[in-house]
């Protein structure tokens, strides 16, 4: 089979302290004679000086100074060879457990695994660590490999034993495709041949195992991803996008829809570097083109009309922590997802995970290589889908902005929900109208209809989110006194008015703000029964409460109005000095500094105000009344 057609198997050694892994990696190297001469060499000089009478082959792996003098694996070694039927690529992680970021990092692109335990020990606290961790990257294929079987005679009773202790433990974990093999690294035995001193075995060798593992299927070549990587302008005639196909195929003349934007057109070529291609599918890089002109950049990923990933921004996720420093619900991360980047925060920890039992612990904050589940917010919407159906859209890193270090590695499991997602009595569920016990509802005395006639324009809530210092207040004010001045019946309800009344017992925590929400949505129906133009400047930072408050309106009546700026030119503004005292940590929990703001993900109008004055914002918004027939033109 020519080079260029062979498969490619990555595959990710693990294993306890002193089990021999890499000189089992040495052995396949030096067997499948991948290792050149002067490597070779090297290795036998440093064999001589530390006084072994044969080549050590550890050494060829153990890169740094100081693995070679503590004989352990730390950093992430990328081994290279191949056979006549398949190509490799080996992650060396470490195995101890100060290093279990090096094996997260090291293991999350690996096909297959192997996990080394020591034929003398038995399995380990370690061993049972590695399983899970490989569990938790969903690593399809695990390869048990029981080595130094030389150091105990080569005895069955001792292998059995081992494969029913890890057998039994595995129950426990995700991983469906389990092999054992017994081997000595050292000797050769059943690593790149079978082994005559083991006749009770009849299963493969390592390497045979290694060329047969059938990966093809592990590919999702369904759901087709493509986030933009770079967009390529070499000229005024082609404008093309380039990036890798994470997953599924596409081809010329496919609809597709450009995320976030909602943009639908077609593929007009797929391109590489060897000419255009009638098909690509993952993991290739291409250059796509469009046969419409659509505003495409990076961080933007194109996908199939009927095909799409969710988009949230309330995350379900596992996260490795790898930071020295602690973990913090207060910090805007920043999550890399993709390509794409948005502000991320961490708004609880659903639990940490005691790695050496399973057993899940209450925790505060996370540390260096502790893994655990997490409910993250994010300040724009993630299109995901979870890591065990994609692993390439269902995993992100996590970075620190201050210091731009890698702090967490996650992978998204889903969506965030609680009972009132599911029990139907609660805020947040469309259409749910709440009241007191043994109230009973009569209905309006004098219906809507009959006021709005009166009124001369129809009734509406103009809902202005986004963050303080926005310029909402200042809209909403100008707004009002031109429908006012019109002769239309309007009413005002600002996050202040609201909090110096009615809510002027809630403070600032999530319940408090829900709360908030809940109450101004209600005091705004009431204003809209009346037949009113009601307009409501709430920063309303969560999606949720803002779907709630649209629920209690009739469609075509609800405008969520998205009052968009630049949360640095926001802290500029500082109109009431509020962003300084969240930053001194005079208060708690506020909107852009330590409290995520949720972008709505469809509003019916984005305005910006760091791009247009408050008279040109009003203009567009009594044009788009007047469209929806809302008021009249002479307005």
């Amino acid at each position: 089979m020519p080079y260029g057609e062979k498969s490619l198997l990555r595959f990710a050694a693990t294993g306890s302290v002193d089990d021999g892994k890499s000189t089992l990696i040495g052995r396949l190297l030096c067997e499948t004679r991948s290792i050149y001469e002067d490597q070779y060499a090297a290795a036998e000089r440093s064999s001589l000086r530390r006084g072994f009478r044969e080549v050590e082959l550890a050494y060829l792996l153990d890169g740094l100074a100081a693995e070679r003098e503590q004989g352990i694996t730390i950093d992430v070694a990328h081994r290279y060879f191949e056979t006549p039927g398949r190509k490799f690529i080996i992650m060396d992680t470490p195995g101890h457990v100060q290093y279990t970021r090096n094996m997260v990092t090291g293991a999350s692109r690996a096909d297959c695994a192997l996990i080394l335990i020591d034929a003398r020990n038995g399995v380990l606290t370690q061993s049972k660590r590695h399983g899970f961790i490989i569990s938790l990257l969903q690593i399809p294929h695990l390869v048990v490999v029981v080595n130094k079987m030389d150091l105990v005679d080569y005895a069955e009773d001792v292998y059995a034993r081992i494969v029913m202790a890890y057998q039994d433990y595995s129950q426990k974990l995700d991983i469906h495709d389990i092999v054992f093999i017994p081997v000595s690294a050292l000797k050769g035995d059943n690593v790149v041949e079978k082994s005559e001193n083991m006749p009770w075995y009849d299963g493969p060798s390592l390497l045979h195992c290694l060329e047969n593992i059938h990966v093809a299927a592990d590919r999702n070549l369904v759901d087709f991803r493509f986030p933009v990587q770079y967009v390529i302008r070499p000229h005024q005639d082609f404008r093309g996008f380039a990036g890798k196909i994470v997953s599924g195929t596409i081809a010329p003349g496919e609809e597709v829809v450009v995320l976030p934007s909602g943009k639908v057109s077609t593929i007009k070529s797929v391109t590489t570097y060897d000419g255009e291609l009638q098909e690509a599918f993952a993991p290739q890089s291409v250059v796509l083109t469009l046969n419409d002109d659509i505003d495409v950049s990076r961080g933007d990923m194109l996908v199939r009309k009927k095909n799409l990933p969710q988009a949230e921004t309330r995350l379900d996720a596992v996260i490795c922590w790898m930071d020295e420093g602690a973990s913090s619900m207060s910090t805007a991360y920043i999550m890399k997802h993709t390509t794409r980047h948005v502000r991320a925060y961490i708004r609880k920890i659903i639990y940490k995970v005691d790695v050496d039992t399973l057993h899940r612990m209450q925790a505060d904050t996370f540390s260096l290589n502790e893994i655990g589940r997490v409910e993250m917010a994010t300040a724009a919407p993630v299109f995901f889908d979870p890591y065990k159906i994609n692993r390439a859209t269902g995993s992100f890193i996590l970075i620190d902005p201050l210091t731009n270090n890698t702090v967490a590695a996650g992978m998204i499991r889903g969506v965030p929900r609680n009972i009132r997602d599911v029990r139907g009595d609660g805020a947040g569920t469309k259409g749910v109208v709440l009241k007191s016990p043994n109230a009973v509802w009569t209905g309006w005395n004098i219906p809507r209809e009959a006021r709005e006639e009166r009124n001369g324009h129809r009734a509406a809530v103009l809902w202005l989110t986004g963050y303080s210092g926005s310029g909402k207040s200042t809209i909403a004010r100008l707004l009002e006194k031109r429908l006012f001045a019109a002769g239309c019946r309007t009413m005002l309800l600002d996050g202040d008015h609201i909090r110096h009344g009615l809510c002027g017992d809630l403070g600032f925590s999530e319940r408090d703000r829900q709360e908030n929400i809940r109450r101004a949505g209600e005091a705004a129906k009431l204003f809209f029964e009346t037949g009113d133009i009601v307009i409501c400047t709430f920063i309303s930072p969560f999606i949720r409460d803002r779907q709630f408050v649209r629920g209690l309106f009739p469609e075509k009546r609800f405008f969520e109005i998205h009052v968009r700026c630049d949360l640095e030119t926001c802290i500029r503004r500082d109109p009431h000095g509020l962003y300084s005292k969240a930053l001194a940590g005079e208060i708690a929990e506020f909107t852009g500094i330590d409290s995520p703001y949720e972008e709505p993900p469809d509003p019916e109008i984005v305005v910006e105000t760091d791009l247009h004055s408050a008279e040109q914002i009003v203009g567009i918004l009594l044009q788009r009344l007047v469209e929806e027939d809302i008021i009249g033109r002479d307005v």
